[in-house]
């Protein structure tokens, strides 16, 4: 379920530096040279947005990118552990959660 939330409405905001242009590209073993517009268009994709304090968390089952909520600056984004479970702060995880509840309860 995409959300409509501040992250989404301004993605065009979105930029990153140039430590974090090479943190992405190593971490995910990414070819692009275009890394802000590749997180652009991944997170257009996916369908898990969460808000923890000063971070946007967004993922898909592969990955999960990072990003600061008052600037729009992609800090990073990692592959997701061999397991593929995600380490999401105890926020994101309730939020989840709750999700899945009001979910369940509609089809009821």
């Amino acid at each position: 379920m995409k959300q409509n939330n501040d992250l989404i409405k301004n993605i065009e905001k979105m930029h990153t530096t140039e430590l974090g242009i090479l943190r992405i590209k190593s971490n995910l073993k990414l070819k692009s040279n275009d890394v802000v517009s590749w997180c652009k268009q991944e997170i257009n994709k996916m369908n898990k947005i969460c808000r923890k304090g000063k971070n946007w968390y967004v993922e898909d089952k592969n990955k999960i990118i990072t990003i600061n909520a008052h600037s729009y600056t992609i800090i990073t984004a990692h592959k997701k552990d061999v397991v593929g479970t995600m380490k999401t702060t105890k926020a994101c995880k309730e939020f989840q959660m709750v999700r899945r509840n009001i979910y369940q309860e509609t089809e009821q």
